[in-house]
């Protein structure tokens, strides 16, 4: 293999565009972050602009190609993912406003925006058989609720517009002037069939016709899609001219047919060998890539479909060719611990504490737990939330129980609101966040998975806190990849399959991906954690209860 011969992974995340420069064997050379900007102009509104996206991709590039000190000739492909955002554009390729303030550079609306929540209650009670594959419930997060609500709120912008795309291939037809969408993206939020073929054949007309977007399916439903290809292919000619000057590379170079970020860091994890054995598709039932964030996803796949109620999939081909993807989330977890920390009246302390000694706030956390462990002689540091428990549904439950109406709880405050106090809760939020990924094993094992390796990447994989309690709980054995970018490797290893260095997705991952650190659950707390876990549960059921005594319509 030429030795000159590296990709670019890029990854537009929820507040920032990445990319990273790698070599054949996965090791990255260098890197680089623009941030971008979002609105928020009304509660669970949140968008972008898909012109501020693209401007930080190409800086991002640029920064990660000096990094590297890699020529641009040397650059063999292209790999592209991105958050499952909506994007607007006319029939001049300009940004079409889908916000209430008619700005026209608010012409995304973000994977996390809540605000098509009756639309995809009302998709949901259609009963459709296309939603058997999603978990038989849709979510405001995916894009036909989002569509909805775009047509029926703002019918100019719905007329205005030529092409609504999924961020992930907004990117691609930026860098190609190539419309094919990702059969990741498509399957995943969009209801397309991947099973049926691709090209179109997947998508259904009655399930269109039938939520009342039957207008998008004239001409072979171009308006969203009239070609579906899947991922690692090759996009028309390359990089155009003028993207290839925008990014200071090269006309031509391959450019893969995109994916979504989470699905990406399965790509830059699952294939890591262990004790030496090449990863098959028996062995990958038995992985489940975590990656986690301001959200987090489960991805797992296998070879026969496996439908698991409120758990999106089976999607076909939707991560790995030729596999069938089972995804769970979770809507809010870096978020989730994010909160408790900042909103917490001992925060902007333990900031200047953390500038101080030049450490992060979540370290200073750590260390404050072990304190409090050893002060209050615990078996294990996890017994200092024994009389505290957090629901974490705070902005929804995305599975198993896809319910977008729930909120979240705390049981157990005392009238103090000392650091002490914050650690504890800091402690219990991560607890949560690892109780609802247990909670979404549990339904997959159900139906057949056997899953015992977490491979593990994103913020969490740095806080050893957040690694020792989702070992605990889950009960399962964690892996960290030895690239911690994992979701730039992903994207990366796509780049590397379009320009034909590898003959395939898995055979790439096969080269490309490495394990690190395995972290094996404790014996100790075992018993303690299975008592919280039926806190956890209690709490959601007792949360319903209270719903149901106050009349409230949104029960779930």
């Amino acid at each position: 293999m030429d030795k000159l011969s590296y990709f670019i992974g890029v990854d537009v995340g929820t507040g920032s565009a990445r990319a990273g420069i790698f070599n054949a064997r996965g090791r990255m050379l260098g890197q680089s972050t623009h941030p971008i900007r979002m609105w928020k102009p009304r509660p669970d509104f949140v968008e972008q602009s898909s012109e501020d996206i693209w401007r930080a991709c190409s800086l991002a590039v640029k920064g990660a190609m000096r990094e590297a000190g890699v020529k641009a000739r040397e650059i063999r492909g292209i790999g592209f993912d991105a958050t499952c955002s909506l994007v607007a554009i006319d029939a001049n390729f300009r940004p079409v406003s889908l916000s209430p303030t008619g700005r026209s550079e608010q012409n995304v609306i973000v994977w996390m925006d809540h605000r098509a929540i009756t639309q995809a209650e009302r998709i949901t009670h259609t009963r459709h058989p296309v939603l058997r594959y999603i978990g038989g419930i849709i979510s405001p997060e995916m894009q036909t609720p989002k569509l909805l609500w775009v047509k029926e709120s703002l019918p100019v912008a719905w007329k205005k517009t030529a092409l609504f795309f999924d961020l992930p291939d907004y990117l691609t037809f930026r860098a190609t002037g190539d419309e094919t969408r990702s059969l990741c993206s498509t399957v995943c939020k969009w209801t397309y069939l991947g099973q049926k073929g691709f090209d179109g054949n997947g998508w259904d007309s009655g399930y269109f016709k039938k939520i009342g977007l039957g207008d998008l399916i004239s001409k072979g439903f171009k308006k969203i899609g009239s070609r579906v290809r899947p991922m690692g292919e090759p996009l028309g000619e390359g990089l155009t001219k003028r993207a290839a000057r925008e990014f200071g590379l090269n006309p031509g170079t391959p450019v893969s047919v995109s994916i979504i970020d989470a699905h990406a860091g399965g790509l830059g994890m699952l294939g890591a060998p262990l004790r030496g054995k090449k990863v098959t598709p028996l062995l990958l039932e038995k992985r489940l890539a975590l990656i986690g964030g301001t959200s987090s996803c489960h991805m797992a796949v296998s070879a026969k479909p496996r439908f698991i109620p409120g758990v999106w999939g089976p999607y076909f081909s939707a991560m790995i060719p030729g596999l069938w993807l089972t995804e769970g989330g979770q809507s809010a977890t870096g978020a989730l611990i994010d909160h408790v920390i900042f909103s917490h009246p001992e925060a902007e302390a333990l900031k200047a504490q953390a500038k101080v000694q030049g450490k992060t706030v979540y370290q200073l956390l750590n260390i404050r737990l072990d304190t409090l462990a050893k002060a209050e002689s615990c078996n294990f540091p996890a017994e200092l939330t024994h009389d505290l428990h957090i629901q974490p549904d705070y902005h929804g439950n995305r599975s198993p129980r896809a319910n977008p109406t729930l909120k979240g709880m705390i049981s157990g405050l005392a009238l103090s609101a000392t650091l002490d106090d914050l650690a504890r809760q800091y402690l219990a939020a991560i607890q949560a966040v690892a109780y609802g990924t247990r909670h979404i094993l549990e339904e997959m094992k159900r139906k057949g998975y056997e899953i015992e390796t977490l491979l593990v990447c994103g913020g969490g994989t740095k806080n050893p806190v957040f690694l020792r309690e989702h070992a605990d709980i889950t009960r399962c054995v964690l892996i960290l990849p030895k690239e911690s970018e994992a979701v730039l490797l992903g994207s990366a290893v796509l780049g590397s399959v379009a320009a034909g260095v590898y003959p395939s997705v898995l055979a790439a991952m096969n080269a490309m991906n490495a394990s690190e650190k395995v972290i094996l659950p404790a014996t100790a707390s075992k018993s303690y954690h299975d008592r919280k876990y039926r806190v956890f549960h209690r709490m959601h059921s007792d949360f319903m209860n209270y719903r149901r005594i106050m009349g409230k319509s949104k029960v779930g």
